[in-house]
């Protein structure tokens, strides 16, 4: 009868305590960093991360070698199943992570119908916003993937897709006002352009597998701070974490900003959404106020919310300041973060532990060998401001 009893008793209430368990670790702010690297991580990599203080690392595997034309996906074309040796990779990759002691939030760059520009010859992929076929194949691979991750226990979360942008091509300006963007969402609202929409299908399809593993959703416009403005709720689930980005003014954190005669500086002016502002403290603190004031608006504690990328090209005058600033913000807030990026091979504009100097050329030739790069990294002063906030208190 005991057994019987206890039989029925996990049956009823083991998945919603072992959803609470997950969730849980979301409770205080969770504070890591961006791996979008070529070459998959190995334990070193998540051990050099950890030592720093991080307790999470949001993972992208879109940029490691595919068996098949994309990683995992097979063809972002067509999806017709998960491609076993590239899942085996990932799968190696987060016992890496489980090894080091630090949390994963697993992120694709590419879905079905929306292959990542960078894998795309630079091209924007729409095919996902405009065809709901492309979101049905993108319910049975995220269906996929919860069933073959849903257990390993180096896994935090599941973010849906990296900086989705359904309103790029559907007649939405970037940073627009609210009132623009939520006139736009009345015309949006259940066509394959509205995101909130799509991120509950996910959803619904993750939890046909999987009760408990939190799910991370993006607001729209590449993750854009100010984009929560049209979602008029948060998503039927309790197990959902919102994340936004942060590299605004994007005419002075970007790469093509070191390449103007005068580069701009923060503090300063810098132009956004088609006007030349000045950019400070105060106006990144009213900048990053709005989705927090979206999320109380709604009821959606703090320790829900998420600032999954930020950063500035490191070699620019004003960086290190800039990234105090945001981060003064979002720990006032108290919500969870993740500077971009740590260690990345394939790109070290936002490699903080290398300085402010150029990478030599050993660097570039061993991404045309396909090797590991050769540099050794440092605590900086450009990655102070993250370096002494990373430890999780």
């Amino acid at each position: 009868m005991r057994a019987i009893m206890l039989s029925t008793w996990l049956t009823l209430f083991a998945p919603a305590l072992l959803a609470a368990d997950l969730m849980a670790f979301w409770d205080t702010p969770r504070h890591g960093g961006n791996s979008f690297n070529r070459l998959p991580p190995d334990e070193a990599y998540f051990r050099a991360l950890k030592k720093y203080g991080a307790s999470w690392v949001r993972v992208s595997y879109d940029k490691w070698r595919p068996t098949q034309r994309d990683f995992l996906l097979g063809n972002a074309d067509r999806y017709q199943g998960l491609v076993a040796s590239d899942l085996a990779t990932l799968q190696k990759v987060l016992d890496n992570a489980q090894a080091a002691g630090l949390k994963v939030v697993v992120v694709p760059l590419s879905l079905p119908g929306m292959r990542w520009s960078q894998n795309n010859r630079g091209k924007f992929d729409d095919r996902l916003w405009r065809d709901k076929r492309y979101q049905q194949e993108a319910a049975q691979f995220w269906r996929d993937l919860a069933s073959a991750l849903k257990d390993h226990p180096a896994v935090a979360a599941y973010d849906l897709i990296n900086e989705p942008a359904p309103e790029k091509h559907g007649d939405l300006y970037e940073h627009a006002s609210a009132a623009a963007m939520q006139a736009w969402y009345r015309k949006a609202r259940g066509t394959a352009r509205d995101l909130p929409a799509f991120y509950t299908m996910l959803a619904k399809a993750i939890r046909e597998i999987d009760a408990t593993t939190p799910i991370m959703v993006e607001s729209g416009w590449y993750g854009a701070a100010d984009d929560f403005a049209y979602w008029p709720a948060p998503l039927d689930d309790a197990h959902v974490l919102y994340s936004f980005h942060m590299y605004e003014p994007y005419a002075f954190t970007s790469a093509p900003n070191l390449r103007r005669a005068v580069p701009y500086t923060y503090p300063g002016r810098v132009p956004f959404a088609g006007r030349l502002e000045n950019w400070n403290r105060e106006r990144i603190d009213a900048y990053l106020r709005q989705p927090l004031q979206w999320a109380r608006a709604r009821h959606i504690p703090m320790n829900r919310i998420v600032m999954g990328e930020f950063g500035c090209v490191r070699r620019v005058s004003g960086c290190v300041a800039y990234l105090d600033d945001v981060l003064s913000v979002a720990d006032r807030a108290g919500i969870h973060w993740a500077f971009y990026s740590f260690r990345e091979d394939s790109w070290d504009a936002m490699d903080y532990e290398l300085g402010d100097a150029k990478v030599p050329w050993s660097y570039w030739k061993a991404i045309d060998e396909g090797r590991p790069d050769p540099l050794e990294r440092h605590a900086m002063p450009a990655f102070e401001p993250i370096r002494r906030r990373l430890p999780d208190h």
